[in-house]
């Protein structure tokens, strides 16, 4: 089931509560699969779904040569996960006026940072659960309840020359105590400090310069410009930069990168994944040597290796493959203070924005929100309009320093066209030399 509530140009757009049912049907021969998937739950509306899936296996008889094969009586065991999400408040125990208040109480609290620069406050809340089972032919069978909760701000401010933007969003596997922890003003005051800041910010400077990012900003950069490149099916079909390279030192020895789907409350984290293989955590670099990529079960067996809890899928009208759940760059020892100080000129990144990577090259843009030029060792003034240019690989070769904390973002990771809930997550770090666009220093602001 499903509720969603959104706000647009001071008024309650939307309200929609849903639920949707059905069932996937996913045949493996060898290396060839076949997926399909139905609304229809009877007895015989599963029969003939599996039966187009298996006669969809490739030559003619194959559905014959699998039905026998299939003959074989299963005897299931169910499987209990060692791993815990507990949900304190359900969101299905919520009214929806709760949730329109929860929507108004942001919109208010972004327009009052001020009315007459503030053109556009958009709200977005949306709760699930997913009642999921899962069974296959070896005996695996698993019953997995997944709760989510989230609130999205997105506000736009303008003195009539320059636009800005300022974006928060809060969200886990939790109910609606999550809005207890992240008050929804809170968010929308935040949205709107920032698009109001960048307002009177001026133009980045472009150049290579040292780039400190904060933990603040998520690790937007680590899934995108690291955490693609480590999912199997990707290295499988040579299109990542890690093919082959287990073993071999990929990065920095200060740079260490987990998958963990077990952590209790993030957006990111299940119990089971959606071929039932319990989540955990996934050592993927550490100390710089790549150890291991995210698996599903067919990866995982034609590299014949233990699938690693990362076949997921947006819904039942999609097959699994291996996805990301909590991805994190691991915290080090410098605090991000000390990190700052040590740094003599640069640009200090404080949220990062949308971005495009080439997963084969590992060659990167992402925008910056929320940025500050670093001048003799401190933060200095706020600067709009940067860009981050480069290359993950080479990135994660060049961090020299890797602060002690520890900054979350969520977002809903697309793929192959379905979209899977994730959380990113990386400390302060710092690239000594990184490629920064904005205006060069003889163009002038334009402005």
């Amino acid at each position: 089931s499903q509720n969603r509530v959104s706000m647009e140009a001071g008024k309650i757009e939307r309200v929609i509560s849903g639920r949707d049912e059905g069932a996937g049907i996913r045949v493996i021969r060898g290396e060839n699969t076949a997926y399909g998937y139905t609304t229809d739950l009877t007895k015989e509306g599963l029969m003939e779904l599996a039966r187009q899936v298996a006669a969809g296996q490739g030559e003619p008889g194959g559905e014959a040569k699998l039905g026998k094969k299939a003959a074989t009586p299963i005897v299931f065991e169910q499987r209990e996960s060692p791993v815990s999400l507990p949900v304190e408040q359900r969101p299905d125990q919520v009214g929806i006026e709760q949730k329109v208040a929860l929507v108004l109480e942001a919109e208010r609290a972004a327009r009052a940072k001020d009315e007459k620069l503030i053109r556009q406050v958009s709200v977005g809340y949306a709760d699930t659960i997913q009642q999921v089972v899962i069974a296959n032919s070896e005996g695996v069978y698993v019953e997995d309840e997944r709760v989510r909760s989230r609130l999205v701000v997105h506000v736009v401010a303008s003195d009539g020359k320059v636009i800005q933007t300022g974006y928060e969003s809060a969200g886990g596997t939790k109910g609606f105590e999550l809005f207890a922890e992240e008050k929804a003003a809170d968010l929308g005051r935040r949205a709107a400090e920032r698009a109001l800041l960048m307002l009177k910010a001026r133009r980045a400077p472009a150049g290579r310069m040292a780039v400190v990012i904060s933990g603040e900003a998520g690790g937007t950069m680590i899934h995108e410009a690291c955490g693609h490149g480590l999912e199997a099916d990707l290295v499988q079909k040579n299109l990542s930069v890690y093919a082959g390279r287990k073993g071999e030192k990929v990065a920095s020895e200060l740079v260490t990168v987990i998958d963990d789907g077990t952590i209790p409350g993030k957006y990111g984290s299940y119990s089971f994944d959606d071929e039932g293989t319990p989540s955990q955590r996934n050592v993927l670099i550490e100390k710089g040597i790549l150890r291991n990529y995210m698996y599903d079960r067919i990866t995982a067996q034609k590299d014949g290796v233990k699938p690693t809890g990362n076949g997921r899928r947006e819904s039942f009208r999609h097959r699994p493959i291996p996805r990301m759940s909590t991805t994190y760059l691991a915290p080090g020892e410098h605090s991000p203070e000390e990190i700052i100080r040590e740094t003599k000129e640069g640009l200090f990144v404080r949220r990062m924005g949308g971005g495009q990577v080439n997963t084969t090259t590992g060659d990167f843009v992402f925008e910056v929100l929320e940025g500050y030029l670093i001048k003799n060792g401190r933060i200095d003034e706020p600067v709009r309009g940067a860009t981050l240019t480069g290359n993950g690989p080479e990135v994660l070769q060049k961090i020299d320093r890797v602060g002690n904390d520890l900054g979350f973002t969520i977002g809903t990771c697309g793929k192959e066209g379905q979209g899977v809930p994730v959380t990113d997550a990386q400390p302060t770090i710092r690239i000594p030399d990184l490629v920064v666009g904005g205006i060069l220093e003889d163009e002038g602001d334009q402005s």
